[in-house]
């Protein structure tokens, strides 16, 4: 089973977003701990991300890598981008998802950028509106990704298939 494992974790890439130290200040002076943020991806369409704590630095990523790997999810990719426009929303972080023409590559600010390539997307134009803080930010991106429609989806609903819709 471990041996299993293994050779999962190596078709996953993962992503160090933001790492941060944080202190607490107790009786005998302060104590420091702390926190990563992670993007694991295999990218081919599926893509996760991780928020761990701990007293040091090796252990708060492990932490971060098992919840992105547990909250794995996938995305629709159609020619290497996303199949249509989308503004993803957490709290004040907005970010606009914007599919980009063969070759334009990954336009985007640090944390979006470090999600598009561990997804797989190779063209995208992203814009990071309001907030600034990084961990909203990633979570906007998500919500964007869980709002994609898919083409098959929209045409059984339609009660059409994918060729009357298309032409």
């Amino acid at each position: 089973m471990a041996g299993r494992e293994r050779s999962e974790d190596k078709e996953f890439t993962e992503k160090l977003i933001k790492l941060n130290r944080v202190s607490k200040a107790i009786k005998g002076g302060r104590k420091m701990s702390f926190s990563a943020l992670m993007v694991v991806g295999d990218g081919n369409g599926r893509v996760g991300y991780g928020f761990g704590k701990a007293n040091d630095v090796s252990e708060a990523i492990r932490k971060s890598v098992d919840k992105a790997k547990r909250s794995m999810m996938v995305i629709p990719i159609k020619k290497s981008t996303l199949p249509h426009e989308i503004i993803g929303v957490f709290k004040s972080a907005s970010v606009l998802l914007k599919p980009a023409a063969p070759g334009t590559g990954i336009i985007a600010g640090g944390p979006v950028r470090a999600i598009m390539e561990a997804a797989g997307v190779h063209d995208i134009l992203a814009k990071s509106l309001g907030s600034k803080n990084t961990i909203n930010i990633v979570k906007g991106v998500f919500n964007g990704f869980e709002n994609l429609l898919v083409a098959s989806k929209v045409a059984s609903g339609r009660g059409k298939s994918i060729e009357d819709m298309w032409g």
